[in-house]
């Protein structure tokens, strides 16, 4: 058995008074720990939007009436409250969920050696944005589902994915300087890409505000605009952005630049396509809940594809430290 080491009094004040320092101190976890983290963060950012989604798409915006607590009397779901109640509640035990993924990624970062602030500030970045977004889908629960804070509510949570989604790639890279692997051109191309992905993104919420899918059962207000035009205005932007990125990919060829930029545009037109006819689909169908929820798994992965390009687009080497050398009177040669 392997002997249980022994906590001393100053280990419980260290720990007290730094848990990461102390922690950091007795463990140094694999760069693949380190990346899985960072992963695994990530992934929950995205299960967090799409769960919020299916909330929304149930009608069970505000099975939970109140908050913090479920009901003014109960801080959980009760079986009075049904289905509904379930679902909502459900969604607000997933934040924990997120909260533990991105914790332990900052602990991973923390503890990685050489210590990497940059890598550990990204893990806080994403810590506090879940805490900002948590008290803001309060908000959005106590206003009744206000179609401007539950786009609100969406947008912050992109934000989340761009920060674990640069974190991830970060952990994969090292702390070199940034060598950009193509020209200005291009790179000024790409930005286009994001700025339109961005545009794209926020338009895709006022259609879900002035929409169909309310997100409850109840009378909620909605954006007064017609949701039919939007949406059109929604589809003229994803063909921009695909249009963008086709142009982005025939501009890599061109160029002759490395493997990873072309892989990641590759990628995303991919993405793009698949998203496009879910997209149409759902529009010519009245918009069915299931395809709405996969619209919003595929808006997801869109937005990460985007953003691998941008980041793509240079390399970041290992810092090599430099070892001292001999000195003089080493070099000289000894006479006899």
């Amino acid at each position: 058995m392997v002997p249980v080491p022994k906590v001393t009094p100053a280990d419980v004040v260290a720990a007290a008074r730094n848990p990461l320092a102390f922690i950091a101190a007795r463990w140094t976890p694999d760069p693949r720990t380190v990346q899985r983290a960072a992963l695994a963060a990530l992934v929950m950012s995205v299960v967090i939007v799409v769960t919020g989604g299916a909330v929304r798409l149930t009608g069970s915006g505000l099975g939970c009436p109140t908050w913090p607590k479920c009901t003014d009397d109960s801080l959980t779901t009760t079986s009075a409250m049904g289905f509904h109640g379930a679902i909502e509640f459900g969604n607000r035990m997933l934040t924990y969920v997120l909260c533990a993924a991105v914790g332990w990624a900052i602990i991973a970062a923390r503890s990685e050696k050489p210590y990497r602030r940059t890598l550990t500030r990204l893990g806080w970045a994403q810590f506090w944005i879940v805490m900002s977004n948590a008290i803001l889908g309060g908000i959005v629960v106590l206003v009744g589902l206000n179609p401007y804070t539950v786009a609100a509510h969406f947008l912050l949570s992109s934000a989340l994915i761009a920060v674990a989604t640069l974190m991830w790639q970060r952990s994969r890279e090292g702390d070199g300087e940034a060598k950009p692997l193509v020209g200005k051109a291009v790179q000024q191309l790409v930005w286009f890409l994001v700025t339109a992905s961005v545009l794209l993104i926020a338009v895709g919420t006022v259609v879900t505000g002035a929409g169909p899918h309310a997100g409850d059962s109840k009378e909620v207000d909605r954006i007064p605009i017609d949701w039919e035009t939007v949406a059109k205005l929604h589809s003229v932007l994803a063909w921009i952005v695909v249009t963008l990125t086709f142009a982005l990919w025939f501009v890599l060829k061109a160029v002759d630049a490395p493997k990873g930029p072309l892989d990641r545009t590759r990628d995303l037109f991919l993405i793009l396509l698949s998203q496009g006819v879910i997209g149409y689909v759902q529009y010519f169908t009245n918009l069915p809940e299931a395809l709405v929820a996969l619209h919003m798994f595929g808006s997801c992965l869109v937005w990460i594809g985007v953003l691998r390009v941008l980041l793509s687009l240079r390399e970041r080497p290992e810092v090599v430290a430099d070892l001292p050398g001999p000195s003089v009177e080493q070099s000289l040669p000894t006479r006899a």
